[in-house]
């Protein structure tokens, strides 16, 4: 079939086959009537719209407006179940998966504990399938699938790269071994650039072009989005800041090898049971070596300190967030993003508290002011962006109907 030249009328229905399908996916069931005055169609060219777009699969007739009788009256949707994406957050204790349908609503969900002798092909085998049967649904049933890692594939060999902690996941063939298992396309993307994505499309970054997004869990790292699109670098390792020298700490050599630099061991999870005791808060209990668990840990001292921020619990945010900016004030002075969004579970549970003592750190160490935000995406944000990564390019192509 030849392609539609601009201008004929193929084009043109499919120009107003994707607005109606984009209005639809934005406010949910329109009538007839409201498509038309929303496109600005005529009521016969908004029916016929509507009508090929029910017998694509695309839309659905879903009850009446107001209980009214009458064609006026019919309700149309976006048909949900025309497509299913999934995302699948991957870190060394745990992968969590999530199918979604059309709409973004998730449909099923599933955690899978790590194991060594699984395998990374294993683990997103078995942690999808999981989703996939909570959602009632197939590998077939897939259009594209997103995992979030740690690190990033570099985009000229194929490895693994700045995740040295992440076991299994480092052969020189895994992404080839990943698309023989799987039958659908699978993207890879940094874990913190997706939580930049989910905060770019639901959160706090909406309608910002230029934004950093600084982020502290089991690592502490960035993401930069430059005129509305994330930049990546050329090995894919922007944003990669826990391996960021800075002052007042140990210069840290062959960083790959320790797998972070000075930026993580003055303010990653590492380094709050120390600043806490120096300010004279004293932990519940000393947490065990796994990284989740200190970052329970860590959190919760956080939260106790956000909650009555006076006398020592005021010294230790002050020093967390003076930490915290220390490391930020180099990103700032080089971007000048309009905003930063705060996310991390170590930067979320610090509340207002720390996010006003950060900002007023910052602003002593950088010539730029940029305004600091805390995300609005706190449910596993890194999982929703790869589900937000996976719909947008599946919309591109479910909304074609110029094909």
């Amino acid at each position: 079939m030849p392609a539609a030249t601009p201008g004929t009328p193929s084009l043109l229905r499919a120009m107003n086959d994707r607005a109606a399908l984009e209005l639809l996916l934005t406010h949910g069931p329109l009538s007839r009537t409201r498509i038309g005055h929303l496109t600005g169609l005529s009521k016969p060219t908004a029916s016929q719209l509507l009508a090929r777009l029910e017998a694509a699969g695309l839309v659905v007739a879903t009850g009446t407006h107001g209980g009214r009788p009458g064609p006026n009256a019919q309700l149309y949707a976006l048909n949900a179940r025309a497509a299913h994406v999934a995302g699948l957050d991957v870190t060394p204790e745990r992968v969590l998966a999530a199918v979604a349908d059309l709409t973004g609503t998730v449909t099923g969900a599933f955690e899978l504990p790590c194991t060594e002798e699984a395998g990374a092909v294993g683990q997103v085998t078995r942690a999808l399938d999981g989703a996939l049967q909570d959602a009632g649904l197939g590998r077939r049933d897939l259009h594209r699938l997103v995992i979030a890692t740690p690190g990033a594939f570099d985009p000229r060999s194929g490895r693994l790269r700045y995740a040295g902690h992440l076991p299994g996941w480092h052969s020189p063939t895994l992404l080839d071994e990943l698309a023989a298992a799987l039958p659908m396309p699978v993207e890879y993307e940094n874990d913190v650039n997706l939580a930049a994505v989910a905060e770019q499309r639901l959160g706090a970054a909406r309608g910002h072009e230029d934004f950093v997004l600084l982020w502290n869990e089991e690592g502490l790292g960035a993401a930069l989005v430059l005129g509305g699109r994330l930049h990546r670098g050329w090995t894919g390792g922007a944003g990669e800041v826990g391996f960021l020298p800075v002052p007042g700490h140990p210069l840290v050599r062959q960083v790959t090898r320790a797998n972070s630099g000075g930026y993580q061991k003055l303010a990653g999870v590492q380094a709050l049971p120390s600043l806490a005791a120096t300010a004279g808060v004293r932990a519940a209990a000393a947490p065990d070596a796994r990284p989740a668990a200190q970052v329970a840990a860590g959190a919760e001292l956080l939260r106790r300190a956000a909650a009555e921020p006076e006398g020592a619990r005021l010294r230790f945010l002050r020093s967390y967030a003076t930490a915290l900016a220390t490391g930020l004030a180099s990103l700032v002075s080089v971007l000048d993003p309009e905003i930063v969004v705060l996310s991390g579970i170590l930067i979320t549970a610090g509340g207002e508290p720390l996010r006003a003592l950060l900002e007023e750190e910052l602003a002593e160490l950088a010539p730029s002011r940029p305004r600091l935000v805390t995300g609005e995406v706190p449910e596993r944000p890194v999982l929703r962006g790869a589900l937000e990564c996976a719909l947008a390019t599946t919309r591109e192509d479910v909304f074609d109907t110029s094909r």
